[in-house]
């Protein structure tokens, strides 16, 4: 790990430093090493030796955190031992970016699409911040289709947490559900128990995308709380 945290630190970017700390304004330790670095430094860890790193990782640095993350995606293991890296590593995810970094690369989902949806229940009825967000990006990542749209607009009609990372998560989930699920968002948007913010944020955002006809952006207005 002092190899690997030297690494980082010879990584390091100043200015994009400056830029992410920006982004993620309750995170205290940023070294500044750009996501591309940081997922071929990943990579290099898996080759060599990943259930070595992930007995001693330090997650001290935010960038250590999101190699935490990354390494677990990467690494060719059971969707069993997934489950049970995920298990130690979701609690102490403390922002966007090491949630949202974290799934993108989590591609075991593909293969075993039933299973995580099955361990991702506990998280989206969880209390906490960063584990609802994990929940709600990992649907948007890789089940808004016919099969699990309905179920996913049920779970998030039920999440009574008000943090605003969960919030920007659900408004971000149903602007991307609407391009690919409209017709079951559009009747979501109509009747929902959504706080005025998140609604509204959604709706923004399916305006702001490119892939919406402009009539449809000015129709979607009615659905303003």
């Amino acid at each position: 790990m002092e190899d690997i945290r030297k690494k980082l630190l010879e990584l390091q970017d100043v200015k994009y430093k400056e830029f992410h700390s920006g982004l993620c304004p309750n995170v205290d330790k940023i070294i500044g090493v750009r996501v591309p670095q940081l997922k071929e430094l990943a990579k290099q860890i898996v080759k060599e030796d990943y259930k070595e790193f992930l007995i001693h990782v330090k997650d001290e640095y935010y960038e250590e955190l999101a190699l935490h993350g990354l390494v677990i995606g990467y690494a060719k293991m059971s969707i069993e031992d997934t489950f049970d890296y995920l298990k130690k590593f979701v609690p102490k995810i403390n922002s966007w970016a090491v949630c949202d970094v974290t799934c993108a690369n989590l591609k075991i989902t593909k293969k075993y699409r039933k299973e995580m949806w099955e361990f991702l229940e506990t998280y989206i009825h969880s209390n906490k911040e960063y584990e609802i967000r994990f929940a709600v990006v990992m649907y948007l990542n890789y089940y808004l289709d016919d099969e699990y749209i309905a179920e996913i607009l049920k779970r998030i009609d039920k999440v009574e947490n008000k943090e605003y990372y969960v919030q920007m998560a659900i408004a971000w989930l149903i602007s991307f559900a609407y391009i690919k699920q409209k017709d079951k968002t559009i009747k979501y948007l109509e009747k929902n128990h959504l706080d005025k913010f998140t609604q509204n944020k959604a709706i923004q955002k399916i305006r702001e995308s490119y892939r919406v006809p402009k009539e449809e952006k000015e129709d979607l207005l009615k659905y303003k709380k």
